[in-house]
């Protein structure tokens, strides 16, 4: 199973962490989508409990039929953002691309007895996700006009909200195992934490969703990644009969930079939650269990 990082042990006190993320624009403005593209690549390495030291840029851009302008902005936004996590961009790569895209390769540090690993996680531990799911419907009725500016805002302030405070509190406790909620949807990234022999049993109503995510949904905003993933997963998954369809897929929004879905023992998981609202994250909460597999990989309760 892969981490969300590569991870290489230079000695019993080093390892060396490094991830490398791109995306194509998500919003029309270039400032902002530089600096979620960063934000995104970022959560890669607060995943696994390491520091981020340096970063290099990733970029395709079509030279010919776009300013030049508009490619520094992208790039002011990502460094923006990087700035914000505490390191600086010190290189990077670009190539003539029809279509733009923009992203990280990150280089981080920790200490191997500290690293955080995506399939760790234990009977009995406790599930607790740091970030509201919805971006990518958002997103997606942005893109297809089925919402405004407000919408637009709300979308933008989770994805550029940094898992840099969240992982900082993480490193503070006893974590069985984490992975940062992106392309494969909440449900995706849970199975993969999960491997053969456990089941997450979650709580529906315990799970933080964007309040405009459900006017969206109402008019069709769903990416086809979505759907994807909904297809995927559907033979591991059962449902109380009592949620609809647009419900279900809520869990699967293919997200651009969500929230860190921690997995901790449950005697320490109410101060972690407490201490990750302290810390100012935008909606931590303790969101299901893990048990010994019983039936489907993931039961989704009321």
């Amino acid at each position: 199973m892969e981490d969300d990082a590569a991870a290489f042990r230079v000695n019993d006190d080093l390892a060396v962490v490094q991830t490398v993320d791109f995306i194509t624009p998500i919003v029309n403005d270039p400032h902002t989508f530089g600096a979620i593209a960063a934000a995104n690549a970022l959560s890669d390495i607060y995943a696994m409990g390491a520091t981020p030291i340096f970063a290099l840029n990733i970029v395709s851009f079509p030279i010919k039929s776009m300013p030049m302008e508009t490619l520094g902005t992208i790039l002011a936004g990502g460094a923006e953002k990087v700035a914000e996590a505490g390191i600086s961009i010190v290189g990077g790569h670009s190539v003539d691309d029809a279509i733009p895209k923009y992203g990280l390769s990150v280089t981080g540090l920790v200490n191997p007895k500290n690293l955080i690993r995506k399939n760790g996680a234990r009977s009995g531990d406790v599930l607790i996700l740091t970030k509201p799911l919805g971006t990518g419907i958002l997103a997606n009725g942005l893109d297809a006009g089925l919402a405004g500016q407000e919408i637009e805002d709300v979308m933008i302030r989770v994805m550029l909200n940094l898992n840099k405070e969240a992982a900082r509190v993480m490193s503070l406790f006893n974590v069985h195992a984490c992975t940062d909620v992106s392309g494969f949807g909440l449900l995706g990234h849970l199975r993969e934490m999960l491997g053969a022999n456990l089941t997450a049993l979650l709580s529906y109503q315990q799970v933080p969703i964007l309040e405009q995510v459900w006017d969206v949904l109402n008019y069709g905003g769903v990416s086809s990644g979505t759907h994807a993933n909904a297809r995927h997963l559907q033979q591991e998954v059962r449902w109380d009969a009592s949620l609809s369809p647009h419900q279900q897929l809520v869990l699967f929004d293919s997200q651009t930079s969500g929230g860190l879905l921690i997995a901790a023992p449950e005697d320490t998981a109410q101060a972690l939650v407490a201490k990750l609202r302290e810390a100012g994250t935008l909606a931590s909460a303790v969101i299901g269990q893990v048990k010994k597999r019983v039936g489907k990989a993931i039961e989704i309760m009321l």
